[in-house]
């Protein structure tokens, strides 16, 4: 009876989590070059202390879907997307970060920044600056950038070989680690467009309600293993008065 019972509580305690990844996924359904998030399950074979084997469900760690989501057109002449693989660089106080997200605007200084303040790094290594009184700006597919008619810099764009291993640290951004990143040069830079989450809002909804219900179940196991270890503790108290 122990064994369905620690069974059907290792099963909710993994299911609790993969409902906090599904319901991470749907507060990111609008939010500009989010990537869905899914666990990955793995099986444990543990001994009981009667040396009985028993197969334990268990979550190993996330799985990022890395497909291109939908592109948004904007009003805006700086927001730019990725198409193909690829991030933008961004300078913040630790360092570069890598991001997808491509909602940007120009601080008071005409750098383009995105929306935390963090500058656009070009393939120089350095920020790109916008002159004040720039009339047209003008971003090619590689990612050059032009204020009127006048060069001002070019859109560093690179890519990796485990985009897996990137960490994800919050507000679109992600951290390499030790990985190099390399230049993305079949990426293409498309202006006054966003990438889109690619979150499917269908499939989360669907694997919420699959997810409630086997949570149920495994509830409804251990709740029935649960008094039946009852009923033999007072048929056991009972011979024994």
């Amino acid at each position: 009876m122990e064994n369905s019972l620690t069974i059907a509580l290792a099963r909710q305690t993994v299911l609790t989590r993969q409902m906090d990844v599904i319901a991470t996924n749907l507060a990111n359904i609008t939010t500009s070059g989010y990537k869905a998030e899914q666990m990955i399950f793995t099986e444990i074979i543990e001994t009981t202390t009667l040396g009985e084997f028993i197969s334990i469900v268990h979550d190993v760690g996330f799985v990022r879907d890395l497909s291109e989501g939908p592109m948004t057109e904007t009003s805006n002449p700086l927001d730019m997307a990725v198409h193909g693989e690829g991030f933008f660089v961004v300078q913040t106080l630790d360092g570069n970060r890598y991001t997808r997200h491509g909602v940007f605007q120009l601080d008071p200084g005409g750098r383009i920044v995105n929306t935390d303040g963090h500058p656009l790094l070009g393939t120089s290594g350095t920020t790109i600056t916008i002159p004040i009184d720039t009339e047209n700006v003008v971003i090619a597919k590689d990612g050059t950038i032009s204020a009127d008619t006048a060069e001002v810099g070019k859109v560093q764009i690179v890519r990796f070989a485990d985009e897996q291993a990137l960490t994800k640290i919050g507000s679109g951004l992600y951290d390499a680690g030790t990985q190099i990143p390399e230049p993305a040069t079949d990426a293409q830079v498309i202006q006054g467009m966003v990438e889109t989450s690619n979150v499917k809002g269908i499939t989360e909804m669907t694997q919420m309600i699959n997810t409630v219900r086997s949570y149920q179940a495994a509830a409804k196991l251990a709740d029935t293993e649960h008094q039946l270890i009852l009923d033999a503790i007072e048929a056991l108290t009972a011979s024994i008065v």
